[in-house]
């Protein structure tokens, strides 16, 4: 019963008056042309008014607002930075700041330090532990890797190819060819490759395997050349595994795709697989650039993948109709033309 007087007492009692914000703004600014005796009239307390005084003050008086401190760096920036920081482990933040500075970027040492934090890169003389990956990809810049394949020539004749490749660029330097390698082809091969490189001599070390073919004679040319020559263990094919890999790689690019007839033939076929190889061959180990580093197909050479008819007949590298029977012609005839050259000279 209570509790039923109640409610009606609190429904019989007048609801709360609701102000809007423009309400309560215009109160406040008529209370200061009022009298403080008459603000017994209003329905809410002087304290309530003055509040709302004060935060129509604050509206008035607002400027922007922005966080104190210095301006975030850009995006890019940042990015800079770290990339700095983990392709070179050992630069502290001023050398970082001294780098940016040389580029024409002004920013300051504490600047860094924060960047470097925030992505849980440690100090310099913390980032220095570097992995074993890290370690030979670095020695990688100053090897040279040297090794021989076999190829057997239509005539069952086999000939044997030296070759000489660098293991940071996977660019081949130097190939000859000889069915007969000795001690002394072998050591003048060494000296037209140091003669190639003349004073621009990249390379610390070479490395190659302990077949009787690198005589002695062999290794002292390119000690001669300040050269260190490493022989990989007793059957350790993997201890020169770039060497062992190109064999593999030119081998079902090339070799096994084409009947040697002889050296000359030989030669010339790895000449040319050689230019393309360095030039134009993507390597997935180079971001699928050749070992030459340069992108071998320029912008205004692109073409669309399905071109029409008339852009095929346009197209710089095709010249009239193309059909498997006459590639096919075009190659029995080539085949023919040098295989009765080879048999000439042979017999």
């Amino acid at each position: 019963m209570c509790s039923v007087m109640s409610w009606r007492s609190c429904a019989d009692r007048p609801s709360r008056l609701k102000l809007t914000r423009a309400d309560r703004a215009l109160l406040a600014a008529l209370s200061r042309s009022l009298p403080r005796t008459v603000w017994a009239g209003f329905s809410f307390k002087p304290e309530t008014l003055l509040r709302w005084h004060r935060q129509l003050i604050a509206r008035r008086w607002t400027y922007s607002h922005r966080p104190p401190g210095r301006p975030p760096l850009e995006r890019s920036l940042r990015e800079l930075i770290l990339r700095l920081a983990r392709e070179n482990p050992h630069w502290g933040y001023k050398r970082i700041v001294g780098e940016l500075k040389g580029l024409g970027i002004s920013v300051s040492a504490t600047s860094v330090r924060k960047v470097l934090l925030e992505a849980d890169l440690q100090p310099a003389p913390q980032r220095t532990h570097s992995s074993w990956r890290t370690f030979v990809r670095a020695q990688a810049g100053s090897m040279l890797a040297c090794d021989f394949l076999t190829v057997e020539t239509i005539f069952l004749q086999r000939i044997y190819v030296l070759f000489f490749i660098s293991l940071a660029t996977r660019r081949i330097e130097y190939i000859a060819c000889s069915s007969n390698p000795d001690g002394r082809w072998v050591t003048q091969q060494a000296r037209n490759l140091t003669m190639q490189f003349a004073d621009k001599q990249p390379f610390r070390f070479l490395i190659h395997d302990r077949d009787t073919k690198f005589s002695r004679a062999f290794d002292e040319v390119f000690r001669a050349e300040g050269i260190k020559v490493i022989r990989t263990p007793v059957q350790a094919p993997n201890a020169n595994a770039f060497a062992e890999r190109w064999v593999r790689t030119v081998r079902a690019d090339c070799l096994d795709r084409i009947l040697i007839v002889g050296r000359r033939h030989l030669e010339h076929a790895l000449c040319v697989y050689r230019r393309h190889y360095n030039a134009h061959r993507p390597h997935r180990a180079l971001h699928l650039l050749p070992p030459n580093g340069r992108d071998p197909t320029p912008r205004s050479s692109v073409y669309r993948a399905t071109p029409t008819r008339s852009a095929r007949r346009t197209h710089p590298r095709i010249r009239g109709r193309l059909s498997l029977r006459t590639l096919r012609g075009s190659f029995a005839l080539a085949w023919v033309l040098v295989t009765r050259t080879r048999l000439d000279r042979v017999i």
